[in-house]
């Protein structure tokens, strides 16, 4: 069964800003890496990859599907933040945004009666949730640290631990 043109819609527009959280990301990491904080770049970086993974598996779904994927301008993300809590701080919020947009085409999927989609959906939901814990974790750590020298020079190198994206055949990206 093909989408319906509202649903293709709404996952085309899903797909842009999947695009756009992986420039984010990156912009996030250039930053990171700017200020010496390598680790922490580090994990951005894989948080890119996590992001343009997401945006080819509704590439990939659409196509399934029947429906034309539209791509579209992304929006130049910011570049400079005072800080790498504020860099962690606007990830959180970034990502609470992402899971309201998700969560918006699930209603959509509700009320089209589209079960395909919505089981999709189940994963980025599951996703999001991981997504909005890892951020707020880290956050937290920022916060607990405070301007501890040797405190951020932890976290830094915890940070820069975070095992690779794997795709779906189990093959390491970045």
């Amino acid at each position: 069964m093909k989408l319906s043109e509202k649903m293709a819609e709404a996952i085309n527009k899903q797909i842009n800003e999947e695009f756009y959280s992986a420039y984010l990301y990156l912009a996030m990491a250039s930053y990171l890496e700017s200020q010496k904080l390598k680790g922490a770049a580090k994990w951005m970086e894989i948080q890119y990859q996590e992001e343009i993974s997401h945006a080819m598996k509704f590439y990939a779904y659409m196509n399934e599907r029947g429906a034309r994927v539209v791509l579209k301008a992304i929006k130049e993300p910011q570049k400079e933040w005072n800080s790498m809590l504020e860099v962690f701080e606007d990830a959180y919020k970034h990502e609470q945004y992402i899971t309201s947009l998700i969560n918006d085409l699930a209603n959509l999927a509700m009320e089209e009666k589209d079960h395909a989609t919505l089981a999709l959906l189940q994963w980025f939901i599951n996703e999001q949730v991981e997504e909005e814990a890892n951020t707020s974790e880290i956050v937290d750590k920022i916060n607990f640290v405070k301007d501890s020298p040797n405190g951020l020079y932890m976290l830094d190198r915890e940070l820069g631990q975070r095992p690779a994206v794997t795709t779906t055949q189990g093959e390491e990206q970045a």
